[in-house]
């Protein structure tokens, strides 16, 4: 089995946007964690608020690209956190924090 590393899921979250924000979640910061254990991967990652509407469409777009981008990975679990607080000021990287003008 070739598993992927920890920076390939990160890369391939990339491809995950926030539809309200027009970010991907990778550079939101909203992901705090990639545990790979073979067969699964398990990312713990926050949404921009508890109430996020988009939650589920945020998750399951994030399963379904690890899934189909990574074949010998047979489950991706999400487990949605909420300590610490997503923080764009702190978490965000350089370039998202332009596009929210936070610079």
């Amino acid at each position: 089995m070739a598993m992927p590393t920890e920076e390939e899921v990160r890369n391939a979250l990339k491809a995950v946007y926030d539809p309200e924000i027009g970010l991907n979640i990778v550079d939101l910061g909203l992901v705090y964690g990639i545990e790979i254990h073979e067969p699964n991967i398990t990312i713990n990652m926050t949404l921009t608020s508890p109430a996020c509407p988009l939650g589920p469409v945020i998750q399951s777009q994030a399963q379904a690209i690890l899934q189909s981008m990574f074949e010998d990975v047979e489950d991706v679990k999400i487990n949605l956190v909420w300590n610490p607080p997503w923080d764009p000021r702190t978490m965000a990287s350089e370039e998202a924090k332009l596009e929210l003008g936070l610079w």
